[in-house]
This record gives C-alpha cells, structure tokens and sequence, in this order.
C-alpha cells in the first residue's frame, strides 16, 4: 500500500539537557512536523511513503529533503519556492516542569505559496491512502482551500483518508477550528481523535459536551457511535493520557470500527521526548489498519504501543521530534513482534 502525507516541515530547536529557553545559548536542531512524522515512521515500518509540502528554494530546504530522503521517504512531490522556513522552539519538560512551545512559523513557504494550479488528482494517482491533520488550514487561507482540494481529490480517486484534528490554541481558535475542520470530515475515512469537530444532537449541543478527560468506555462508545452515525467513519481511534509528572505518564486508547469499540491496555512509562507521540499513535494506527491480519483488539493495542515505546515507529536516524521516545518494562504483545521489538511484555498477548 502507497501512503503520502501533506503538510508542513519545520525546523525545532531545543535546549540541551533539558535546559530552559530563557537561560540556554546552545540549541539542538531538528526536523519536525505532525503530518512528515507520519511519513517518517511508517517509512520505517517499511510502508513506500511520501510526503508533500512546499519548502523555501534554499540550502535550508535542501538539508530537509535530504533528511526526509535519509529516512526512506520520497520527496518527488515537494515544491520549491521563495520563502521562509517555519520554526518553533521546545523547552523540555522534566519532573513536574511541563514542556513549552513557541512557534515562529507565520509567512512560511508553505503558507503562503498559491496552490491553484497544484493538479491534486495527478499528484494523488499512484496512492491509497493519504494522511492529513488539522495544522494545515490553520496556517493560511490558501493552505485551507488547498487542503479542500486534496480531500476531494482524494475521495474522488477511491483514496483512504486519515484525519488528526489536532488542535493548536496557538494558531486559531477552538470554536474556529470546530467549524472549519468539521467541513473536511465527510471525506475523512478513518478520524485520529475527536476535538475539534462538531457532532450535534438534535437541540444543537454537541454530544461530545461533557465528556471528561477520562472518559469511561460507555461514554466513548456513545461517542463514537455519535461521530460514525454522522460522519459515516470506517475507524475512528483516539488516545487517553494521565500525566503523573513531567517526566512520567500512562497512556491508553479507544478505537471504533464496524459499529463496536475497542479499548487498550494502559501502559505506564518514563518520558525522554514527549513531543510526537501522538504521531506516533497515528502512524501505528494507520499502520496496523494497512494490515490484513490484525484485529480490532490488537490494532488498539499496537497503536498505542508505537507511541510509547521508541522502537516500534522510529527511524533508524529519527530525531528526537519525530515519535514521542520512552523508556518502559512493558513491550508490545506478542501480535506486534513483526516490528523486531523485543523485550518482556505486560500488554495482554493478542491471541
């Protein structure tokens, strides 16, 4: 199966040593992007992977294709062009310290390049699924209508579509982003997360109104249902994560597929780089729903897998920014030893 992902590359720079961003003089630099780690990960899962963005004509937007190229994922789509490159800076967190972002990432390339004369359809014939999130028609009005014209090119030519709204408060706003996003969901296949979108009862609430951030499985069940009835879904997975600290958290998900609901086991791990992790998740989401021969349970179980542990979606030369790095006893169940993860396993084995 041929995946390509669509969005925005940035460069991240971050302190050493968990050092903080108003004393530090050294930065670590990286590549980073919701939508490219996708592509990244599942390129190392050995899925023929492509990314599409627009990136600045410069050495800087050479370096990246070569990194993108150095992680096996294609680049023959990639536009060039006058402009910057967006940036953002990570503060990591450490003990009860949370992590901080700053984004300098408005004019970039990528927002401000014209993409009506971008052939979709020409770009998206050699594919089966493409993966976008909801970063991208935040940035601009032109990456909105361009994302518009993919998720119809998309729907039109039989594609898989996978969609991580993936909320910025940085960037727009939530009730923003609840009315601009929803408009995508009609062409989304399988939805990576549930807010912001708009899922209206008949008095005009929405039914996800009141869920708390630890949602009970009778709760996410109604939930689902609610998304699937009106959005019409073949998969919809979303993630629970419990901070115990900056440094330690436990994390489970839910996942819907053909009218019933799924639930992981809780994994409980120690933090290198949490920024990613819910790319991993998607990444092994998608990765697990390509497959032919996983169930329902262990397509949950994997998914959340590849999100705490390092080895499960990582490249073999991945920046910390790419999947959220973790140190754990617990290891994938043995459904997911076709990724040559090996160590001891407290995940229910997949049988």
């Amino acid at each position: 199966m041929k995946f390509i992902a669509i969005g925005e590359l940035m460069l991240r720079l971050s302190p050493p040593n968990y050092e903080k961003l108003v004393t530090t003089h050294d930065f670590r630099v990286n590549y980073g992007g919701a939508e490219a780690n996708v592509a990244v990960s599942l390129a190392n899962l050995g899925v023929d992977s492509t990314f599409f963005t627009v990136l600045p004509n410069s050495d800087l937007g050479k370096s990246t294709i070569n990194y993108l190229k150095s992680n096996d994922v294609h680049t023959k789509h990639i536009i060039r062009s006058e402009g910057r490159m967006g940036l953002y800076y990570l503060e990591e967190g450490v003990s009860v310290r949370p992590s901080q972002v700053i984004y300098d990432r408005a004019d970039s390339a990528f927002a401000e390049y014209d993409y009506k004369d971008v052939d979709f359809e020409e770009i998206l014939k050699d594919y089966d699924w493409l993966h976008i999130s909801g970063i991208t028609p935040a940035l601009s009005y032109n990456c909105r209508k361009m994302m518009d014209m993919a998720v119809k090119a998309a729907k039109k030519m039989g594609l898989t579509v996978s969609f991580d709204p993936n909320w910025r408060s940085t960037l727009w706003s939530f009730e923003t982003a609840r009315d601009v996003l929803s408009k995508y969901l009609p062409y989304v296949d399988v939805l990576i997360g549930i807010e912001p979108i708009h899922v209206y009862r008949e008095d005009g609430t929405d039914v996800k109104d009141g869920l708390t951030m630890d949602p009970s499985f009778k709760d996410m069940d109604r939930v689902f249902k609610a998304i699937d009835e009106q959005y019409h879904m073949k998969a919809i997975g979303r993630t629970v994560r419990y901070v115990h600290s900056g440094s330690n958290n436990s994390l489970k998900a839910f996942f819907y597929t053909n009218g019933e609901t799924y639930e992981s086991k809780t994994i409980n791990f120690e933090i290198v780089d949490r920024v990613g992790g819910g790319d991993a998740f998607s990444s092994g989401l998608i990765y697990a729903l390509m497959q032919n021969d996983m169930t329902p349970q262990e397509t949950v179980d994997f998914a959340v897998a590849s999100s705490a542990f390092p080895g499960l979606a990582r490249s073999k030369s991945l920046p910390p920014s790419v999947s959220a790095t973790s140190r754990s006893n617990i290891s994938p169940s043995s459904c997911m030893a076709r990724l040559r993860f090996s160590c001891r396993s407290s995940i229910a084995p997949c049988s």
